[in-house]
This record gives C-alpha cells, structure tokens and sequence, in this order.
C-alpha cells in the first residue's frame, strides 16, 4: 500500500481502502489524488497514519491493508462517482444516509387552452409548465381536493368526446368540450386553484362543509374518507409563526447526529410558504461525518430529472464540500444554485425551526425500545439495521420455483419494495444464489440494505458471504433454518427448533425469545410472499399444462417442452423449426396450427 500511495498521479479521482480480507472500508474522492491520499499518512521515521486526523479515520487506517483508486476527468466526476460507490457498496467508515425517493410534483401545462394538474415525479417536456412541490406525502390527497373544490376538466379523456358528461351535471366540471366555459373564463378557475395548492385555507374549508355534509346524511364511510383528507393536507406543512414578506423559495436541510442514528428533516418554501416537509432516519457507521451526510443528502435529492429546484439551498450546518455540491448542481440544471448556512435573520430562524424539529424527533425515536437495537446487539452487527430483506423460494417436485424477498424498514413492512422472482435453478442452492445474484445486481439502482435474512442454514450464509464479498458490499446476513431431526428439516415438524447462523457462529435461542420471534416473522412472511406467488404460477402453469394435453400433447412432451425452453411463454414464441428439433414435427404443428 504505501508503494501505491507514494506514486499516486496528480489527478482528480476516487479512492478505496481495504482490509486485509478485502472488505471495503471506506470511499473518498479527491481533486488531487496523490495530496488527499498522503495527507493521511506519515512517512518518516516509518510509515504510520498520520496522527492529526480524527479518530474515525484514524481507526480506518490503521484497518487498512490495500488502497485502489479510480482517475476521472474532474473533481465534479469525482464526487458524483463518490456518492455513487458509497450508495451502492456500503463501505464500513463512509455515512450512510438512505434517502432514495423521488417525490412527486403537481404540474400543469398552460400551453393549451383548458389545462389539467397532473402528478409527476420526472421532467415533463412542454412550454408553459408550472411545478408545485415537492409533497413528500399528500401530493394525491391535495391534487384530489383541486378536482373536488374546483370545476376543473376532470379527466384527459373529458375534452375528446366532445360533449358534457356527468361531472359538468354533478356542476364539477362546466363543459369546455361543448364550449359552455371560454378559456379567459377557465383561466380565472385556474389561477384560484394554483393559489389554493399553496395557501390551502380555502380548499380545507370546503372539504370540511363536505365532511359535515355527508355526516349529516349518515355517509359516514364517505365522511370518514373526506376527513383523512383534510388532515392529510393539513399535516403538509411545518406550522410555524415565521412570516415572510418577500415570495421566497427555499429548500431547507437540517440534519441531526443520535447515538444509533441520525435524522434529517426537508423543508420546502415557495412563495414565502412552507408548502411540505419530511423527514427519514439513517443509521451511520462509527462516527457520524457531518461532510459526507450533507453532501449524500443533496446530490441524491437532486437528481438529473428532478421537475424542479430552487436557486437557494439552506443548510442548519456548513459543510465541507458545499462550494463543491453546488458547482456540481449548478452545472446539472445549467442554472447559479447557491447553499448557505444563515446566521441571523429570517432565514436562519427557518433552520431553526428544522433543527428543532430534527430534535424531537430524535428525542421520541431515543424513547422507544427498539427490537432492531436488541437484534444488532445480540449478534454483534457493526450497525443497528433499520432496512432488512428476507428471502425465500418455493416450488414443488421442481416446478414452478419462485423466489421472495419482503423488507422491512423503520419498523414496518415496506410493500411496495416487495420482489418476486422466476428462478431457473434446478436445485435449492443454485435457486438461492440465482436470487441473491439478481438482487446484488440492482445495487447500484436500489441500494442495499442493512440486514439480508435467508431462509437457510450454514451453506446459505456461507453463499451470501462470498457473493457479497465478490461485490465488495458491506452487509450483515443472518440465516434461519430448522434444527435436523431424522436427517430432515420440515417446517411442520414441531418438535424441530429454529436455529441461526451468523458469521459470529451459531445461536439457538429460546423459544419464548423475542428476537427470535422477530427474526422468525422475517422469514415467515418471505416464505407467505414466495409461496403465493408459486401457488398463482403453478395454477397458471397447471392451466398451460392442461391446453397442451387437450391439443394432443403429452405430459412427458410438455415437460420436455419447459425443461428446453424455460416458460410456455418461450413455448409459444418459439419457432416450428425449434419446436420440431426439441419434440417432433407433429408436436411443432400442433403448437403453431392448433385446430380450433
């Protein structure tokens, strides 16, 4: 290693330290290589770290046993591939901050003579387009509310028939597409509505006279309904008693260290208003770096397509790279981004007011009593894991196999971060590594988490270890399988007690343990996901299985058929040649000519 660092070029780039497992330790960027990198170490009277650095670098270097490095054209690629290798391998030392959701805008295109709001978390090409945003939560609700309060054009489809429908008589709608409403008419509507999304006094008014209407007329599920809504478009905004007299927009980040975790809290201004906020919690690794957290914050929020950004970023801390970030953002919207810490006046009482509420945030989640915690403890994680996959496959006699994977993230199940996988495999082993390879894959778009759980005893654990170690990832795998009785592991076998292996050893806990019981519904609820999937192939499967053999096709021919070409689907896509080389060509006529 010192070999390498001593002759490191004169360039911007990306380097990376290892153990001497090869593990990744950590992930730094540089405008000159070879002065960050030496700045670390000292090099006489012997080579040693370099004893002015804190004691988290220190601790990472004195683990480090070998140093890569990646050269690019400029320091503004250095920091986007920086951000990029620490979102997708997780290095031990670098922060890691989880904020990867896009979030969506209401816009509306005025370029045409009635326009619709509509809901878009992407640039959408078009002249005279206005965003309203972002809403972390509530965008729907609020949109829905626009349609309810106002007689907007309900529907794209509206104006293509060409006369008034049930809305314009339900008076929701005034008849564009029969000329009943000019469009300087419809404008004035247009103007009120776009106030309304960001002053939304006039529109809860409305949906509270509705609410009341419904319960007076015992719709009380309708009511119910009504009145979700209005607290979801009340609970948008941060309430607050600073008032500003100019229109500003501002995006504000505030961003507070625990003692297991951090959290950030966005705040969003438009027009002098605080339109949404949100917040999320992260773990980090060691010793929190406020630098890296601000700096991975930004840049991920801000992505390429991102519908809309302000000219001024407020941040409750300054940070390192600032200048940096925005040099790089500027260049990404080709527009002057500024990012200031205020210290006196308005602005800085808006950054106030998120780092109080980062605070208490902190302060309830310290209050808990955190199953998580208990879990990283016991098994001597290097980080308490708040985003965990589970996975498990199933099929029968070999067919139909499917894969699964559930996560859970702060604390409840993330649904719309299921999986479902079609695995090839034929084998158990080979049908875990198909489905821990494909997820591994997806990394770079869909971060890792902070835990896999597999469904598996030690062969499946070795196997992630060594996949994971090929990808220079960084995280923590737990395998649950049944203790052997009779040369056997059944689930159903009662007297056979859940086992876990961990790259600590083997654990067999209690069974009246509540960590095991945690990691237990892990697995059963893969096993649920997986399972039902491979009942809904198998049935599908079952049904193709069944056309083929009323056509004259025998149950060997068919295996034959799938055991070749994988899917019916590949089946039926084939062509008469390659079906009359598999089977025969009656088989293939069949097939390609079924008589009906």
């Amino acid at each position: 290693m010192q070999s390498t660092i001593k002759n490191l070029p004169l360039v911007a780039g990306v380097y990376q330290y290892f153990d001497a497992k090869g593990k990744l330790l950590y992930v730094g960027k540089a405008k000159n290589l070879s002065n960050r990198v030496k700045s670390y170490w000292r090099f006489s009277p012997n080579f040693r770290p370099n004893p002015s650095q804190n004691t988290r670098i220190l601790k990472m270097l004195h683990e480090a046993h070998t140093l890569e490095y990646i050269v690019v054209k400029s320091e503004e690629d250095a920091l986007i591939l920086e951000n990029s290798l620490i979102k997708q391998l997780k290095p031990k030392y670098n922060i890691l901050l989880r904020d990867d959701k896009t979030y969506p805008y209401i816009y509306i295109d005025e370029s045409v003579d009635f326009p619709r709001f509509e809901i878009t978390r992407k640039v959408i090409k078009g002249k005279n387009i206005t965003y309203y945003g972002p809403f972390p939560t509530g965008g729907r609700s609020l949109l829905n509310a626009l349609y309810e309060v106002y007689p907007l054009v309900q529907k794209k489809s509206c104006l293509r028939e060409g006369k008034a429908c049930l809305f314009f008589q339900i008076k929701k709608c005034l008849a564009p597409c029969e000329q009943k409403v000019t469009p300087k008419q419809y404008s004035t509507i247009v103007n009120d509505a776009k106030a309304s999304i960001v002053k939304r006094k006039h529109l809860i008014e409305v949906l509270e006279e509705k609410m009341l209407n419904l319960a007076v007329q015992e719709r009380y599920e309708e009511a119910a309904a009504v009145r979700d809504s209005i607290e979801t478009i009340s609970s948008l905004s941060i309430h607050s008693n600073i008032d500003l007299a100019k229109s500003l927009n501002l995006d504000i980040f505030a961003i507070e260290n625990g003692d297991e975790r951090g959290v950030m809290v966005k705040m969003f201004m438009r027009e002098g208003k605080i339109i949404s906020s949100s917040y999320n919690y992260f773990r980090h690794t060691h010793i929190y770096d406020e630098n890296e957290a601000y700096k991975q914050a930004i840049l991920e929020f801000y992505a390429i397509d991102t519908p809309s950004i302000t000219k001024t970023i407020l941040v409750a801390h300054p940070f390192e790279d600032s200048l940096q970030v925005a040099s790089t953002l500027s260049t990404r919207f080709e527009r002057k981004i500024e990012i200031l810490t205020p210290q006196k006046g308005t602005k800085a009482r808006l950054v106030e007011l998120a780092i109080q509420n980062c605070k208490e945030l902190l302060r309830k989640e310290q209050n808990k009593n955190i199953i998580e915690q208990r879990i990283a403890e016991l098994f001597n994680l290097s980080s308490v894991p708040y985003r965990i996959e589970t996975f498990d496959n199933s099929h029968m006699m070999g067919a139909a196999t499917v894969g699964g994977m559930v996560v859970w993230s702060e604390g409840i199940w993330d649904k719309s971060s299921y999986r479902r996988y079609e695995l090839h495999a034929q084998d158990e082993y080979g049908q875990m590594k198909e489905l821990l390879s494909r997820r591994i894959e997806k990394f770079n778009n869909d971060p890792a988490p902070d835990l896999w759980i597999l469904d598996g005893g030690q062969a499946n654990l070795n196997l992630a270890i060594e996949l994971l170690n090929k990808s220079y990832v960084n995280l923590e795998v737990i395998a649950i399988a049944k203790e052997k009785l009779d040369a056997k592991a059944h689930r159903a076998k009662g007297s056979a007690k859940d086992i876990l292996y961990t790259k600590e050893g083997i654990f067999e806990l209690k069974p009246n343990d509540k960590r095991l019981h945690w990691i237990q519904r892990q697995r059963d609820e893969a096993h649920r996901y997986a399972i039902t999937y491979h009942q809904n192939k198998k049935r599908k499967e079952d049904i193709q299985v069944s056309l083929l053999n009323k056509k004259g096709i025998g149950k060997a021919t068919v295996s034959k058929l799938i055991q070749y070409f994988g899917t019916f689907d590949a089946i039926e896509n084939a062509s008469y040649e390659e079906l009359a080389k598999v089977s025969n060509q009656k088989v293939a006529s069949i097939i390609k000519n079924p008589i009906t």
